[in-house]
């Protein structure tokens, strides 16, 4: 009797489980700014409620240990976005501060434990710096660094930093898709010093990027051209392999990538194809410096702006933009494909931030 209640005790528990998360919108129609709900262990979703109002919060990260909640506003003031500090509330989320973000359209944001926050702002062409203290409060603006330069194609008649990312808690990387380039930076006396660039494929676009779990390699995905950079640790700094493509060879249509995560173990990488709107899903192989492509999961919408892999990688949600639903897909840790379970609406949705 003992074991029989152990085990519909654990199936019970089992069928409870919850991955909350916060969604990220544009606002031009519908949304009013960041929503929360939560993925359920069955593939189902609760409903979405608003959490805060918001302009255009399109990109969400947390701060002091997930105490607190930051988000861009990918606006253009005068030249100038803003990100907000939220904390989180039983009702919702409760606004703290808001900065500037150092130029126009901020689109990413990262935070270390030091309380550094690093912006992306897409038309500015610029990283901008904040800090942020415990209770959430940040700082004016800090620093800004500017890009110069442009590509080949007419998307990059000038600098676009697309994303920005911490390597560790004082170095970081940011994505530039205007400038095809990889551009990295040291955090020293609250300024943003940057101590190399890496040149990746003409008119490739980068726009995010995912670090292996070894800290050796990182994937950097391509809107522009619909490819992979492999990229490896060299010495002190960092060395491009190869590219391989997130399309059917036989794909003709015009698509653009979007976002791209790799799996905690290492094993599998997968990115998004807006236009061909799917998932590329790779075996990475090599101890990270091989990708083989095995295969393209539809996304059962349109436009795959951003997706999330839940904390203990079991499911997989994307947010499609252009259709305004949310579908989420089970994941098999061996073979790294993906089930479709479930949909959700949601307005304009294009950032997934898991608790």
């Amino acid at each position: 009797m003992a074991a029989g209640l152990t085990m519909l005790a654990c199936t019970n528990k089992k069928e409870l489980k919850s991955y909350p998360f916060f969604l990220g919108t544009y606002t031009e129609g519908n949304s009013e700014g960041i929503y929360r709900g939560a993925l359920n262990g069955d593939g189902s979703f609760d409903t979405l409620r608003l959490a805060a109002e918001s302009s255009n919060p399109s990109f969400l990260c947390f701060a002091n240990e997930q105490r607190t909640l930051l988000a861009v506003n990918e606006l253009n003031i005068e030249g100038m976005g803003t990100i907000e500090s939220y904390a989180m509330t039983r009702d919702g989320l409760k606004l703290i501060s808001k900065s500037k973000s150092g130029g126009a359209h901020p689109c990413h944001l990262a935070s270390n434990v030091k309380g550094d926050v690093l912006m992306a702002n897409y038309s500015g062409g610029n990283i901008g710096y904040v800090s942020i203290d415990q209770t959430g409060e940040m700082s004016a603006l800090q620093d800004v660094a500017q890009h110069y330069g442009q590509g080949p194609t007419e998307r990059q008649t000038k600098s676009h930093a697309h994303s920005i990312w911490f390597l560790d808690d004082e170095h970081a990387v940011a994505v530039d898709l205007g400038l095809d380039q990889l551009m990295f930076y040291h955090l020293m006396e609250n300024r943003l010093h940057k101590t190399d660039s890496l040149m990746l494929e003409a008119g490739s676009g980068p726009r995010h990027l995912a670090l292996h779990p070894n800290k050796r390699f990182m994937y950097v995905v391509n809107e522009l051209n619909s490819t992979i950079s492999v990229v490896t640790k060299h010495g002190d700094g960092w060395q491009y392999i190869n590219s391989i493509t997130t399309l059917p060879h036989d794909f003709d249509g015009e698509s653009y990538c979007a976002d791209i995560h790799i799996s905690a173990d290492g094993r599998f990488l997968y990115a998004s194809n807006r236009g061909h709107n799917s998932l590329a899903i790779y075996q990475v192989n090599n101890e990270g410096g091989d990708l083989k492509l095995i295969a393209h999961e539809s996304v059962r919408g349109d436009w795959p702006r951003n997706f999330a892999l839940t904390p203990d990688n079991e499911f997989l949600v994307v947010a499609n933009q252009r259709s305004n639903n949310l579908v989420a897909f089970k994941r098999d840790m061996q073979t790294g494909l993906l089930t479709h379970m479930n949909e959700q609406k949601a307005e304009m949705p294009v950032c997934v931030l898991f608790e």
